[in-house]
């Protein structure tokens, strides 16, 4: 017994999961799976591993010699010599060139940010629509049912002989129809439910659950258009490449001049057997001062000039971005207070053809007249359920794009 017990417990639990997860869970899912994402994240982290690379010294350089014939000195003859230099870029190269790789690396987090934002607009762009098909569905199957009553009435009709056979025809004819449509609807789940699990990169019959209705927001006037140029990922990441752009530039200056090295040669000297002389047999120990001469400044300059006009480019590109995203903003807000629009319109619509088709409804039963009004009031009914199904999604895709552009964090 206390084992069903606990079986049944772990059952609703699992059940109470399923049943809890909303739109933004799938947005965690999607950010934990999503392999473009992990892949936009990795870039990142790669990025990462080029400040140190940019950051430290050269290597020093080790040499050994050995002399075959040694060389004869006053103290002796030189037999073997040993150099250890290294080598030190102008004061401040490495500190720019780590700026520099910094600053792309942050950059490179800023196109993560955005292409996460990308990635829960498209999860809601695939949401939505599945949304939008149950209520389809649904209509299509209360519309399927009103037909059938239908029929039998105006068969009972014609059989009492009140009504004309045409009308058990009509609505017939206008039942295979909608019996064609559920079925088409049907089919169309299964692509609508393998975009979405692959959008999170989890098996494609998993389970969605949805949500029963579809909540309007309601929108003050300039919605969000405040944030659409601050902490903005697109723009905040141009930024950094700029001044990534602006360190390389002054990491290029400084390459340009000379590197300074420093070492020791130290040379191990034989003792000589012809005469005794002072230090006989000593080894040398030589310190050592060296600089490079840049003379050749061509490449010095075009690395100079390139920083220069990388600089100037994301300049530009910051600049036709605030406009993309500007347009992009008045675009998306006329397409939300449209669907408002039409949406209020489909509510108004709805209710008037409703109270139509009763009155009709009424009529018909009593004369047993107008059928054919009655069937193509139902459908205007219908049509006006559909498109505002269609009207509602079409809202909440574009405020969810409002959402990606302005960087709505969740």
């Amino acid at each position: 017994m206390k084992k069903i017990t606990t079986i049944i417990i772990v059952f609703i639990s699992a059940l109470t999961t399923v049943q809890a997860q909303t739109l933004s869970d799938y947005f965690e899912i999607a950010a934990e799976n999503n392999p473009g994402l992990q892949a936009q994240y990795k870039d990142f982290e790669a990025a990462l591993q080029k400040v140190p690379q940019v950051s430290s010294l050269p290597d020093p350089t080790f040499s050994f010699g050995y002399f075959i014939s040694p060389v004869e000195t006053r103290v002796g003859p030189q037999r073997a010599k040993f150099s250890l230099s290294q080598m030190f870029p102008w004061f401040g190269t490495l500190e720019a060139q780590s700026d520099a790789a910094s600053l792309m690396a942050d950059a490179k987090y800023q196109a993560f940010l955005d292409a996460r934002n990308r990635l829960y607009y498209s999860v809601s762009e695939a949401y939505y629509p599945l949304i939008e098909l149950n209520r389809l569905k649904a209509i299509e199957q209360e519309n399927i049912e009103i037909l059938q009553s239908y029929k039998t009435i105006s068969n009972s009709k014609f059989k009492n002989g009140v009504s004309p056979m045409t009308d058990v025809l009509r609505v017939d004819i206008m039942l295979k129809d909608a019996q064609t449509n559920l079925r088409i609807l049907t089919k169309k789940e299964k692509p609508l439910l393998v975009t979405f699990n692959n959008l999170l990169n989890r098996d494609e019959n998993e389970t969605v659950v949805l949500q029963d209705s579809l909540t309007m927001e309601l929108l003050p006037e300039n919605f969000r258009r405040d944030s659409l140029l601050t902490n903005n990922p697109m723009l905040d990441a141009i930024d950094l490449k700029q001044q990534a752009s602006a360190k390389s530039e002054l990491a290029a200056r400084r390459q340009g001049l000379p590197k300074l090295g420093v070492g020791v040669d130290y040379a191990i000297v034989g003792k000589r057997t012809d005469m005794e002389v002072n230090d006989n047999g000593k080894n040398v120990f030589m310190p050592m001062v060296s600089a490079s001469i840049p003379i050749f400044r061509k490449k010095y300059r075009a690395a100079e000039k390139e920083a220069q006009l990388t600089q100037e480019k994301y300049s530009f590109q910051k600049e036709e971005t605030i406009n993309s995203l500007t347009s992009g903003y008045e675009s998306i807000w006329f397409q939300i207070q449209q669907q408002k629009d039409l949406i209020d319109l489909y509510e108004a619509q709805i209710l008037e053809s409703n109270q139509t088709l009763n009155l009709l409804f009424s009529a018909y039963g009593n004369s047993g007249k107008d059928f054919e009004e009655v069937l193509r009031m139902q459908q205007q009914l219908l049509k006006y359920e559909k498109m505002k199904a269609m009207a509602e999604t079409q809202y909440q895709t574009a405020l969810a794009k409002l959402n990606y552009i302005t960087a709505k964090t969740y």
